[in-house]
């Protein structure tokens, strides 16, 4: 929270948001969120800060004690030749050592998965990956979503009515 007592936006906090995984608030229950840092090369940079990004499919995995962006989509950065990277290659997340253990033993228990949010880039020029820890939602969920959605939108409508 601001000084003003409210909420900080993210163009409060300085982030450059290059995609986001809306998908991800419609399957999932979003429990907690883990910021953390990328391993990129070069060519993966330029074409992040060109918006040649989607986070689909994307997820994080631990393993042997690592974290790991799996199907993250970064795509060619075209004005490379031989250098160019390869779209979907595992990416390693920077985590302290005690936020991977952690990770490790939530996405062990029986429904929970670590699904990738945003990538953006903080004040100081970093590429980050906003992670969630999730479980997912049954259908029946969704549909309460949508109907508890549906309900808000037509209160402020009757509100806003003179």
């Amino acid at each position: 929270m601001g000084k003003t007592g409210r909420k900080k936006s993210s163009a409060d906090d300085g982030r450059k948001v290059v995609c986001r995984n809306k998908r991800a608030f419609h399957d999932y229950h979003i429990e907690d969120r883990i910021e953390a840092g990328l391993v990129l090369v070069g060519t993966e940079v330029k074409s992040l800060r060109e918006g040649r990004a989607s986070l689909q499919d994307a997820y994080a995995a631990v393993e042997d004690g690592e974290a790991w962006l799996v199907h993250a989509h970064i795509g060619e950065w075209p004005h490379a030749a031989w250098t160019n990277h390869e779209p979907e290659r595992r990416r390693k997340l920077l985590l302290r050592a005690r936020e991977i253990r952690r990770l490790a033993i939530f996405t062990q228990q029986r429904g929970y998965t670590l699904i990738a949010l945003s990538l953006y880039f903080n004040r100081a020029n970093r590429a980050k990956v906003e992670l969630g820890l999730a479980r997912g939602k049954r259908k029946y969920d969704k549909r309460e979503t949508i109907k508890a959605r549906d309900e808000k939108r037509d209160a402020e409508r009757s509100a806003k009515e003179p």
